[in-house]
């Protein structure tokens, strides 16, 4: 196996866990939390799980664009990889804040924002590169 699928792979598999996290998170906060947490929790929790789904689905994505087109593969995995650390500290920080209320761990929530703006600004600059013409 080369470096490359084993970047996919790990990366597709993130993809899936933080799907499916996403789907149980947001089922639980329109199922249950709001009685235990109460409304501050469900919407906190709904935004993480949105951010977390959408940057899964980007994940997925950047993998099947680095499939397509090899020579963008390095700005794709880097991009991946930002999209993997925003979903850890973005949707996080938030899951936390709605369960146990302000933390200190609260201060990572812009360090996954912005990991999640860079995986972005790094795909357009694989777009740029031509990465996504299948060249």
């Amino acid at each position: 196996m080369t470096r490359t699928d084993r970047t996919a792979s790990a990366l597709l598999l993130l993809a899936g866990l933080f799907g499916a996290l996403a789907v149980a998170c947001g089922a639980y906060a329109a199922h249950g939390l709001e009685a235990a947490k109460g409304p501050r929790a469900v919407e906190l929790w709904g935004t993480a799980s949105q951010y977390q789904m959408v940057h899964a689905l980007a994940i997925a994505g950047v993998v099947a664009l680095r499939q397509r087109a090899p020579a963008g593969a390095g700005l794709l995995a880097a991009a991946g990889w930002l999209f993997v650390l925003g979903c850890i500290l973005f949707p996080g920080a938030l899951y936390l804040l709605g369960w146990q209320g302000p933390s200190v761990l609260g201060a990572v929530a812009p360090i996954g924002g912005l990991g999640f703006i860079l995986g972005w600004l790094l795909l357009a600059a694989a777009g740029v590169r031509g990465a996504g013409a299948g060249s």
